[in-house]
């Protein structure tokens, strides 16, 4: 228990602390946002803070800090520390920058900023590589919430995920302000009330279960040689500490947001809010559990989407409480599928000039979408979970590091730039040993993996001083 409560406690006091000095050094100011320079009633609409902190916390808490950090949990309670450090530094300060500087570009999408700063070639690869992610993760945020609403109401999955796709297929359409801005509040609730919830019960020892305290130790029931700590689980935990689909929906809110001094609290805000979600999720499977092998054993049985409701069931009952929290848990994902959907629209808008003011320009881009969503929905989940995981993180290393040129170029004699540069340049070594190394990947010896991961990580330290530092 004293674990989680400081870690828990480093996640509060990360917002307060280094969340306000990533703020100082970006420094807010009063030009006027793109919400009240470009209101077009669709995607251009002032927003009460509250619905944009809620919408973007919604957009951005999918299925990673829910099944991504069960995964992880079952390295041990040393997941913890990824989740609490990647939050702060690394997780926190993506989201808030992508927010910003996208909130200063008049609410361009996470590709065109990319492109803006780091050059033709780039931006061509941030299109496809942010449309192509988008689509996987409102696969995997369709197929995922579908299950678990089967499980809940008993009707097959072939029926509810149409249903779910319909949902997602208005919520693209639609302006922001008729679908998301008023249903999210709810979603939010509940998923408030599931977080709550669970961290309560195992605080209390309900069942009495016992939380596990921090060990370094490689606890994954598959072996250390098998499954190694680094980089492995830096990609599982995903969007529990850091995730490059953030930097695709937090366009969405600067397109909503009236104030720039309401960017800590929006984006940085809503990642630790994140963590917070994924140190709950994380502890519950290893506490419900008993141990690592019993989280895993309990994966492979019945798959996240079972496990999830076990421990809503044993630590909260079977009644309201039980109801609400895999509310929340469904919730989690599909107002982040639906978004998913959403950016992909806009990103292509801006790709190719299309104005979107009007419902059928919206649905030109729109239907085939969601069509290669619906169709890529009968894959095996995992397998899109996989390659959706590296590529999550890759564009949060792209990102990092554009945000890093960004500070270096509008803060001139301040060392603001490192701020993202140094996460960038532990991503970059994680992102490319994991794909180095993964059986959806290169499947090579870690003894070759980690020296070019290193090595790789060194080239970008290169290129980015190569491009700014050696410049003066």
């Amino acid at each position: 228990m004293v674990t989680f409560l400081v870690a828990l406690l480093a996640l509060i006091l990360g917002f307060f602390i280094y969340g306000k000095i990533v703020d100082t050094f970006f420094g807010p100011t009063d030009k006027p946002t793109p919400a009240v320079v470009h209101n077009d009633g669709v995607d251009y609409i002032p927003l009460p803070t509250w619905k944009v902190f809620m919408i973007q916390l919604l957009n951005i808490a999918g299925l990673g800090p829910i099944f991504g950090a069960l995964g992880g949990a079952m390295w041990g309670p040393s997941v913890y520390l990824w989740i609490v450090f990647g939050t702060i530094f690394a997780g926190g300060v993506h989201d808030y920058l992508s927010g910003m500087i996208s909130l200063r570009e008049d609410g361009k999408s996470i590709s065109e900023v990319v492109g803006h700063h780091m050059g033709s070639t780039m931006l061509m690869i941030m299109r496809v590589f942010a449309v192509v992610l988008l689509v996987l993760v409102g696969t995997v945020f369709a197929t995922g919430p579908a299950g678990l609403l089967s499980k809940l109401t008993g009707v097959a999955v072939t029926y509810v995920l149409p249903c779910v796709f319909l949902y997602y297929f208005l919520a693209t359409l639609l302006p922001v302000d008729k679908i998301i801005a008023r249903f999210y509040p709810l979603f939010g609730a509940c998923l408030i009330i599931m977080a709550l919830g669970i961290m309560g019960a195992m605080l209390l020892g309900v069942g009495g279960h016992h939380m596990p305290e921090l060990t370094l130790a490689n606890l994954h029931p598959a072996g250390a040689d098998k499954m190694p700590i680094w980089p492995l689980m830096f990609i599982t935990v995903a969007c529990g500490a850091i995730s490059g689909f953030h930097s695709t929906q937090s366009p969405i809110m600067s397109r909503c947001l009236k104030d720039e001094r309401l960017g800590r609290p929006v984006f940085y805000g809503a990642m630790v809010a994140e963590g917070i979600i994924a140190l709950i999720w994380a502890t519950a499977g290893i506490t419900f559990y008993e141990s690592t092998g019993g989280l895993a054993a309990a994966m492979k049985a019945g798959g996240a989407g079972t496990v999830v409701y076990d421990i809503c069931v044993g630590f909260m009952g079977t009644g309201v409480g039980a109801t609400l929290a895999m509310l929340g848990v469904v919730a989690c994902p599909i107002t982040s599928g639906d978004t998913a959907f959403r950016s992909a629209r806009l990103t292509l808008a801006d790709w190719i000039g299309m104005e979107q003011k009007f419902p059928a320009k919206r649905l030109m881009l729109a239907v085939p979408i969601l069509a290669i969503g619906g169709i890529l929905s009968q894959m095996d989940f995992n397998i899109i979970w996989r390659y959706f995981s590296w590529t999550n993180q890759t564009l949060a290393m792209i990102v990092l590091w554009t945000g890093a040129v960004y500070l270096y170029r509008t803060k001139p004699g301040s060392k603001a730039y490192l701020i993202p540069a140094i996460p960038a340049t532990f991503m970059a070594a994680v992102t490319s040993t994991y794909i180095l190394q993964a059986p959806e990947g290169f499947q090579l010896a870690s003894s070759i993996t980690y020296p070019i991961g290193i090595v790789f990580a060194v080239v970008c330290v290169f290129l980015f001083a190569k491009s700014t530092l050696m410049k003066k």
